[in-house]
């Protein structure tokens, strides 16, 4: 069966999903994997909605914010990323603390919300005002990188496999931004409704080659992921992609089963209603499926 996955960005944060097609886990479960890459990270709702994609790998905070609009519902089914993937990057080499950044000067990346929102978080529960930082929030992340090398900004947040080019270049590494923000959802496969009703068969099929991929992740390590991974990121230097991955192994940035669990979807609601992405609450069970992986990880477990 041939099916379009949407993906907001091409990186290696999302690393599974090209482990899924290059190790052949798609293909043994019956599926021609064709992978496009959206011009924002809302391409992945709207290739949805337009249905140019069966299935989008993207945040949880997109489908939230249609929901907040009063737009349709676009549920989330299997888990992929259980942490932030960013990297607070600085200049100085001192040991970094929180009230450290007060006063400076920071770059955001604005590819997506969820990063700036899960900053605000961050500083607000290490007793930092976030309106005592200066956020430049402005550039586009190719030009927000130009103006960090160019001498503008204290800091900048940035995915991999920039940071580890940036540290390469003799900048320093503040916080991870995984580990500060803690476990959540922060990226996972979605689809339409009617896709999970009438096709569930085609979805617990395809969340069993996640489940496997994942299986296969937990007892790998970054050498092994990268040579799998090869094919779809050619234009990154082998050492510069081994040590992205080896921290994003590191910090547990890739979910170990595919279901989305109710404590970290309240967590990322709370995240974004504290920055003032969305206005209200929206319900786990309008937003989350679990059934079909409940019954992918079975069926794998039983074969």
């Amino acid at each position: 069966m041939q099916i379009t996955v949407m993906e907001p960005f091409h990186s290696v944060f999302y690393a599974p999903h090209y482990v899924a097609l290059h190790l052949g886990h798609f293909k043994a479960e019956g599926f021609d994997v064709t992978t496009r890459t959206g011009a924002s990270s809302a391409g992945t709702t709207r290739a949805l909605i337009e249905r140019s994609a069966q299935i989008s790998l993207g945040g949880l905070m997109r489908s939230l914010d249609i929901a907040d609009r009063g737009g349709r519902l676009l549920p989330h089914f299997a888990e992929v990323n259980s942490r932030n993937g960013f990297f607070l990057i600085g200049r100085q080499p001192a040991r970094f603390a929180w009230p450290n950044i007060v006063g400076r000067t920071v770059i955001s990346f604005t590819g997506a919300p969820t990063p700036y929102q899960s900053m605000l978080t961050v500083l607000r529960r290490q007793g930092v005002d976030p309106a005592r930082v200066t956020f430049v929030r402005d550039l586009a992340p190719a030009d927000a990188v130009a103006a960090f090398r160019a001498g503008r900004g204290d800091f900048i947040e940035v995915g991999q496999p920039t940071a580890e080019m940036l540290l390469d270049d003799g900048f320093h590494l503040a916080m991870s931004m995984g580990d500060a923000t803690g476990p959540v959802p922060f990226s996972s496969y979605m689809t339409l409704p009617d896709r999970l009703r009438h096709e569930p068969e085609q979805i617990v099929a395809f969340t069993r080659a996640v489940y496997r991929t994942q299986r296969w992740i937990a007892t790998h390590d970054a050498k092994a992921v990268v040579e799998a991974i090869a094919p779809s990121f050619a234009d990154i230097p082998r050492a510069v992609c081994e040590r992205a991955v080896g921290r994003y192994l590191a910090q547990g940035t890739w979910a170990r089963d595919p279901l989305l669990r109710r404590p970290g979807y309240e967590y990322l609601v709370d995240i974004l209603l504290g920055g003032g992405f969305i206005r209200r609450r929206h319900r786990y069970q309008d937003l989350v499926d679990t059934a079909l992986a409940e019954r992918a990880m079975q069926t794998l477990k039983d074969s």
